[in-house]
């Protein structure tokens, strides 16, 4: 943390100072973000508060055609306020003419592109103004005469046409030009792609870099690194902020921590209950969690704030998809990237709609925009492999999955899916690491370990697919009743008990019961009730050291073997009985577990 921290009553004239000068240009983002941090700040006294500019001899030659321009642009009339620009010499209006020449270009393009083309074509469309603009600042930068808005054009432009090496060099002089102004920080932060490249920057010292430092760590999965600091901010001074409140939820929401992040955005939209901002991924929590009513009232909720807003669309779209009309939803992400075809999260979400739809080749299309817009989107990645291996591709799937992997090393599924690929690819040595890495990280699935002891058994190396399948049981049995009927850990003691009597495994009862501490004989009628569904949520759980009433609870509640459960059973039983048959002359004695 800066030491420009220790004094808040500077930060807030700074904030107020560019809330003025963006609102001037027309920056209506950077005066959002500015002026939500300073309404989080105590107000300042009237002999505090920052006097206005003062106008040089050229802002009030040009003041007139300026204040004229300013209306036309406010109107939407980009041509007409250039129009009116076009002669002026200050820094500010000649901000706001190429401004509203880039304006134009961009307002051209999506003229002709929402009727003609659908959302997956829109990336071949150009702004046909972006060349003349970059020849006009390029002759300009080179004689030293833009200001930290114009540097931060520049770079619009220079990124626009996929000069990203050149743009980040502008953004950065930007920074350093105007480090109060947010919008070039957050330009920068798209074209960052890895820690060592943020490592290579030379940036400003200043309050606002905290800000984007904490940006890119939650942008690059960072998460430990971003939440400590935001807390930072939060004990700065900025503990009423919603911008810091909602970046914390996304960051939970990325390492899914959904309990806290639902926390947190309810406790966001308590704040600001008018807030759009962020309610996609707000969206994106209750779809995981099957909260159907809270999607329904969401949704309703935001179309009576506004129905033509991205994120709108978004949630809608997340809601139809709850309720499995794919069709429908698809539409509405459509409808999203109408309004914003750089929106990255209506990119990813209509790839997963297509692939519900069995439509293959448009989420590759799909998932491919996502990338575009953002190169750091694992999302994007692992949807790609996911559609490559259904179409049976697996190196195209393998080469994804990589991708997926290189962004999120930690998380367990890009790891499981790479071995998945591996297995298929025959290469088993490279397929037990990736299960036992994805092991080690922590299984968000439980997967893991299942599949790497069916891979051992496949290799007819019995002790280490036993030595994972007894691992794999102490797990589920330390999570206690919840984690031994969640669902991806279907196994339970009943079951194992059943299947061992049912294929013939008689030395191996004596096991199950010692392992899962059942004490008395389960008879085939109660069994045969223990019928499969997830576990109730208004089900009362019995303490942990009662072993009847859990089999009680068992029997109302229920518990589903499912095929895949019963596939794991006899597996997990054939393969510690063959063990125990080789390692004991007496059946019937169960071998000793120093774990439990």
């Amino acid at each position: 943390m800066t030491s420009e921290f220790g004094d808040l009553v500077q930060i807030k004239k700074q904030l107020i100072s560019i809330i003025a000068q963006c609102k001037e240009r027309g920056l209506v983002h950077s005066v959002k973000w500015a002026s939500e941090l300073a309404f989080s700040l105590d107000p300042l006294p009237l002999n505090e508060i920052p006097p206005a500019l003062e106008l040089t001899e050229e802002d009030a030659r040009d003041l007139d055609a300026l204040c004229l321009a300013k209306s036309y642009f406010e109107l939407k009339e980009y041509d007409r306020a250039a129009y009116f620009l076009r002669g002026c010499r200050s820094q500010k209006a000649y901000f706001l003419y190429m401004y509203s020449r880039y304006l134009s270009g961009e307002k051209k393009k999506d003229d002709e592109t929402v009727d003609s083309l659908g959302p997956l074509e829109k990336g071949q469309v150009r702004n046909e103004a972006l060349r003349e603009l970059r020849v006009e600042l390029s002759k300009k930068h080179s004689a030293g005469e833009l200001d930290g808005f114009a540097l931060y054009l520049y770079g619009v432009v220079l990124r626009k046409l996929d000069l990203l090496k050149e743009a980040v060099e502008i953004f950065v002089a930007a920074t350093h030009a105007l480090p109060q102004h947010w919008g070039s920080w957050l330009e920068l932060c798209n074209l960052i792609t890895n820690i060592e490249m943020l490592k290579s920057l030379s940036l400003p010292e200043c309050w606002v870099r905290d800000f984007f430092m904490a940006h890119m760590f939650t942008e690059l999965q960072m998460i430990k690194e971003a939440l400590q600091k935001y807390q930072s901010l939060m004990e700065a001074g900025f503990a009423k902020s919603t911008y810091i409140i909602s970046q914390i939820a996304v960051a939970y929401h990325n390492i899914r921590d959904i309990d806290q992040a639902l926390y947190l955005f309810n406790e966001l939209r308590e704040q600001d209950p008018f807030r759009i901002e962020n309610m996609d991924t707000f969206s994106n929590l209750l779809y995981v969690r099957s909260m159907k009513p809270e999607l329904s009232y969401l949704a309703h909720n935001l179309v009576e704030i506004d129905k033509y807003r991205v994120e709108t669309c978004c949630v809608i779209g997340n809601y139809y998809s709850l309720r499995s009309q794919h069709e429908k939803a698809a539409l509405y992400f459509q409808r999203a990237l109408k309004l914003n075809p750089r929106c990255l999260g209506a990119w990813t979400l209509m790839g997963h709609e297509y692939m519900e739809m069995k439509n293959t080749s448009a989420a590759i299309q799909a998932y491919r925009h996502a990338i575009e817009v953002n190169k750091r989107d694992y999302r994007a990645w692992y949807g790609l492999g996911q559609t490559y291996e259904i179409l049976k591709m697996p190196f195209y799937s393998l080469y994804y999955y990589r991708k997926a992997h290189q962004l999120r090393p930690n998380d367990s599924r890009m790891l499981v899916a790479l071995g998945e690929c591996y297995e298929k690819l025959s290469q088993q040595v490279e397929a037990k690491k990736c299960y036992w890495r994805a092991y080690s990280v922590g299984d968000v699935e439980r997967m893991a370990l299942l599949k790497l002891a069916k891979l051992h058994e496949q290799l007819n190396e019995s002790d280490d697919a036993a030595q994972c399948y007894i691992i794999y049981i102490q797990d589920i049995f330390s999570c206690g009743v919840r984690g031994l009927y969640s669902n991806s850990c279907l196994t339970t003691p009943f079951s194992c008990y059943k299947f061992t009597v049912n294929h013939g495994l008689t030395g191996l009862i004596a096991f199950i019961k010692r392992l899962f501490h059942i004490r008395s004989k389960v008879s085939q009628n109660k069994t045969e009730q223990m019928k499969c569904n997830d576990i109730n949520k208004n089900s009362i759980l019995p303490p942990n050291n009662v072993v009847p009433q859990k089999q009680l609870w068992l029997q109302q509640s229920g518990c589903r073997a499912t095929h895949r459960s019963k596939q794991r059973c006899v597996l997990l039983c054939r393969v510690i009985y063959n063990s125990f048959e080789r390692g004991s002359t007496n059946q019937n004695q169960a071998p000793e577990l120093s774990v439990l």
